[in-house]
């Protein structure tokens, strides 16, 4: 298979990935028990770009055994549309761990009339309560 391309700046070489081959179960009738349709794809995070390495470890250590990152695929019958469906996860989750941090927020203070119009719904809600506690005289 040819290298897999993660973002524009980042392609990975064919021979950074492991693929496993098993049998799967699903669709397949009598196939499914005599062929390797089941694809496990693995990639070594510890190889990623200097760059882009302790963002992808931090963000994917509940994925990674011992650096590696393993996906899986047998949803198909057929074993090349498994190794495809293996790519594009793989793919997809490097991307996602990848991505910058989004933007702090800038914090703001509530406007004088939202805190006016939460402090007379406290007030109403207060004066609604009182008039349940059966005061009656």
């Amino acid at each position: 298979m040819p290298d897999l391309e993660v973002t524009d700046g980042w392609t990975i070489p064919a021979g950074e990935l492991a693929e496993r081959f098993s049998r799967s179960s699903g669709p397949g009738g009598q196939g499914v028990n005599t062929t390797d349709s089941r694809v496990e794809l693995s990639y070594d995070v510890t190889r990623a770009p200097a760059r882009l390495r302790a963002r992808l470890m931090d963000r994917l250590a509940g994925r990674l055994v011992d650096g590696v990152l393993t996906v899986a695929a047998s949803e198909h019958r057929a074993q090349l549309d498994n190794r495809r469906e293996a790519r594009e996860r793989l793919a997809e989750v490097l991307r996602r761990a990848a991505a910058p941090p989004p933007r702090k927020r800038k914090p703001t203070r509530p406007t004088r009339g939202s805190q006016e119009r939460r402090l007379a719904d406290k007030k109403r809600r207060g004066e609604t309560k009182r008039g349940r506690q059966g005061n009656f005289d």
